[in-house]
């Protein structure tokens, strides 16, 4: 959990300023990858998820335009960027350019969490969250 905070909550879970994961829309990109959008739908220009492959799940080699960084947020993964193949734990930082293949397969039996950061927003996203669950 992300935290809570005290202030007066937009229905995205955000306040001004702060941000609580448990009120952030949710959406599944494909059986086993859940989306939960953390900024962005607001008029920002950089959007923050959380992405969780859930165990015994693999996310596809795929890429998209936007540049993304992030951090892993929890569990364990391969993650493949471009070339390269990593074992990624928690608290391990990775950069991802636009355009650059990538995708991970969890280990273990914890959901592989990556908290990412996409700049510029990602458009696929903002559309799924105004969709209807």
């Amino acid at each position: 959990m992300i935290g809570r905070y005290i202030g007066a909550v937009t229905s995205m879970g955000k306040t001004e300023f702060f941000i609580d994961a448990e009120k952030a829309p949710t959406f599944s990109q494909m059986e086993g990858l859940e989306t939960t959008v953390l900024t962005g739908l607001n008029g920002e220009r950089m959007m923050m998820v959380l992405n969780a492959t859930l165990p015994g799940h693999t996310v596809p080699i795929h890429s998209h335009s936007q540049e993304q960084i992030g951090v892993v947020y929890a569990g364990e993964a391969i993650l493949r960027i471009g070339g390269e193949e990593r074992h990624a734990k928690k608290g391990d930082l990775y950069c991802i350019p636009a355009d650059v293949p990538h995708g991970d397969t969890t280990i273990g039996d914890e959901p592989f969490v990556m908290l990412d950061i996409f700049y510029p927003v990602r458009e696929d996203f903002i559309e799924r969250c105004r969709q209807p669950p």
